[in-house]
């Protein structure tokens, strides 16, 4: 049986949190590795409360502060690495990302086969909702700005809800990764796509989160806008090789 990992990474998602846990183990033979980074809100005492319920399925790494979402999830693919799990997942705490989904873009990956399964809201119409036009508009044309310029085959270029094979993981070289917040979603799947892995997009329904805050502003989406374009540019000079070769 295929082990797999979903990492959460927190950050103030106490209202979420023990929610989004009981419902992946719902679901199936999930386990879920949070990256929690120091949250004031009491987000890590919740999480570890329900360690004693779910002691071998859920665990938590804990980390001095708000270090960015790519640290977070490097961490999570180096702690899923380390425990020979088959499939590593990302996923937001907030329920944007319908935990019903985490089996459909695992079966992408099984039958497909793909090496990297992404939950797409871009690559049949517009499947967002709740979220202001001003902010569907950023992301859906920011999507086409990035496949324009790095040339890579994905529509949604910054979904965030996704699941690797770790073969993928253990042949990329996680040093070479510069982005650390949203525009880490489009270094790795250009990295996955330049490494000549199989990249699918499942199709799913994007929910703007109920409870909590959101962290994306307009600042982080710009900046891994214009960090394509220096994406781009090392892309160039960079001799492209999986570690694992």
């Amino acid at each position: 049986m295929d082990k797999k990992l979903v990492i959460i990474p927190t950050y103030n998602e106490k209202e979420n949190i023990e929610n989004i846990i009981r419902k992946v183990f719902s679901i199936g033979d999930y386990h879920i590795l949070v990256v929690e980074d120091n949250s004031p809100d009491g987000t890590a005492a919740i999480v570890k409360n329900l360690m004693k319920e779910f002691p071998d399925r859920l665990f938590i790494e804990e980390r001095k502060g708000k270090l960015g979402l790519g640290t977070a999830y490097i961490h999570g693919f180096k702690w899923g690495i380390a425990h020979d799990y088959d499939f590593v997942f990302e996923m937001d705490a907030d329920f944007s990302h319908n935990p019903n989904d985490l089996d459909r873009l695992y079966r992408a990956c099984v039958d497909t086969p793909a090496d990297l399964a992404i939950g797409s809201r871009y690559c049949k119409g517009v499947n967002v909702l709740n979220w202001p036009m001003s902010r569907l508009l950023m992301s859906y044309y920011g999507s086409m700005y990035v496949r324009f310029i790095l040339g890579i085959p994905v529509k949604d270029t910054t979904a965030g809800f996704k699941c690797y094979r770790i073969d993928v993981l253990k042949a990329i070289d996680f040093s070479k990764i510069r982005h650390i917040g949203y525009g880490f979603q489009i270094e790795m799947k250009f990295t996955t796509w330049k490494l000549k892995f199989n990249i699918v997009e499942v199709p799913i329904v994007f929910a703007d989160r109920q409870l909590g805050t959101s962290k994306m502003s307009s600042g982080i989406f710009k900046e891994a806008i214009l960090g394509v374009i220096g994406l781009k540019w090392r892309s160039f000079f960079r001799k492209w090789e999986r570690l694992n070769n």
